[in-house]
């Protein structure tokens, strides 16, 4: 006897298309190799006929009418629950020898119709000229493959944090996310040499300059756990967000402090300095303000007024603690489905989204500032005095930092061109 599993899988993948494309309530009959061979057949529903008798799997010969009637009867007894949608679901199911479930429909769908569909997850904000950008790139990438490369993007971390996002990539449920170092580093810790050590840098042109001395390498690493970069951002210095005035070390111990779940080392230095760290995903921030789980947040000026934080935590330091840098990556087996013509293209839209994004993001992080300060925000600058005490602390903690938060030889890479770039913008100026 002839059954689905004898079917080839071309064949199958190709009636999962037709059921996929036509809906449901229509006749579809497809016949494999002759009049001998197993067909599928799919009625639109009776009335009077329950949803789970809409269809007939046979080897070719039609059951005798009373038969039929017989078995359409202890179906509906047995059955009389199952909508149709699910009955279709299953015949899809034995065809393709896959599991049940959401996305089943979508892999076979895209399977038939060539479609790759790029699912990206970041905590940027919905309704910012960096979301847009992204959109913008989606639609470059969907002229330039003929519409069959569709970017959707989950803003506002709705996908929750950032490593939460990580996750979901590495179990394929999306295949891109755009992340800050902290996630990045949760596929390979040498990027967190480009914002981990707090006031390395000293300005977005030292910032720009390790970033590209170090590109290639990081970029390699990540292509080696399956991931490859499609453009490098960063959104604005960290600064020091709380409910009460403060502008030395020491003051901020009193705070109940956020950093970043999963941020398990972090936690623990700043612990062992004195301070109050709480951890919570980034949009748990604007709760943990308002019922003081947290008084204090160390974040870019944009991320606190796309989140109404300035409200609650109404002074900030204006002090650069570190720079937020991150990157667009990709599944290194969805990017290789690419030929090599459409990767070419999809790479030049996607640094122009990445040069648009640090742009933009500089200039938005101190619009912001400006911005939250007509609302009431109090800004308290930092004296040398005050910078002095902090590159102290800064300083201390390297050691630490060295070797567990930053692999030793990214730090000393980082410290090494940040000394060359120094020394070359120093004789310029002379």
């Amino acid at each position: 006897m002839k059954t689905i599993a004898n079917i080839p899988l071309n064949s199958r993948v190709a009636l999962v298309s037709i059921i996929v494309r036509n809906g449901l309530g229509r006749i579809f009959h497809a016949s494999f190799g002759g009049a001998h061979a197993p067909r599928v057949l799919l009625a639109a529903p009776r009335r009077n006929r329950s949803p789970a008798a809409c269809y007939t799997l046979s080897s070719g010969r039609s059951p005798h009418p009373s038969a039929r009637r017989r078995r359409e009867h202890a179906k509906a007894r047995v059955l009389p629950m199952i909508s149709t949608f699910r009955a279709v679901i299953r015949i899809i199911a034995l065809l393709v020898g896959a599991p049940l479930g959401g996305d089943l429909l979508v892999r076979s769908s895209l399977a038939a119709e060539g479609e790759i569909p790029i699912r990206m997850g970041t905590i940027l904000p919905s309704g910012t000229a960096q979301y847009r950008i992204l959109q913008e790139m989606g639609e470059k990438w969907r002229k330039a493959s003929g519409e069959t490369v569709k970017l959707t993007i989950f803003p506002d971390g709705r996908l929750g944090g950032e490593a939460e996002m990580v996750r979901k990539m590495r179990i394929k449920q999306i295949n891109s996310s755009l992340l800050s170092v902290v996630g990045l580093q949760e596929l390979d810790p040498a990027v967190a040499g480009l914002q981990v050590i707090p006031m390395m840098f000293r300005s977005w042109a030292e910032v720009d300059h390790v970033r590209e001395k170090m590109r290639p390498m990081l970029e390699q690493r990540l292509r080696a756990k399956g991931y490859e970069v499609l453009f490098w951002a960063d959104a604005g210095w960290v600064k020091f967000f709380s409910k009460s005035p403060a502008t030395r070390p020491d003051e901020f111990k009193k705070f109940k402090m956020f950093v970043w779940a999963g941020d398990v080392p972090q936690t623990e230095l700043m612990k062992s300095l004195g301070y109050r760290p709480v951890a919570l995903e980034t949009t748990d921030i604007p709760f943990g303000l308002r019922t003081d789980l947290i008084n204090a947040v160390p974040v870019p000026p944009l991320i606190a007024l796309a989140g109404q934080m300035y409200g609650p935590a109404s002074h900030m330091l204006d002090l650069n603690w570190v720079p937020i840098v991150g990157a667009a990556v990709i599944r290194k087996e969805v990017w290789e489905k690419f030929p090599p013509a459409t990767q070419k293209t999809f790479r030049q839209a996607a640094d122009d989204a990445g040069e648009k994004i640090r742009v933009r993001g500089r200039f938005e992080s101190e619009e912001s500032v400006r911005v939250m300060q007509e609302r009431g925000l109090k800004v308290h600058p930092a004296s040398a005095e005050v910078e002095s005490e902090w590159r102290k602390l800064a300083e201390q903690v390297y050691p630490r930092i060295r070797g567990s938060m930053v692999p030793s030889d990214i730090f000393d890479e980082v410290q090494r061109h940040l000394k060359e770039y120094r020394a070359t913008s120093a004789v310029a100026k002379r």
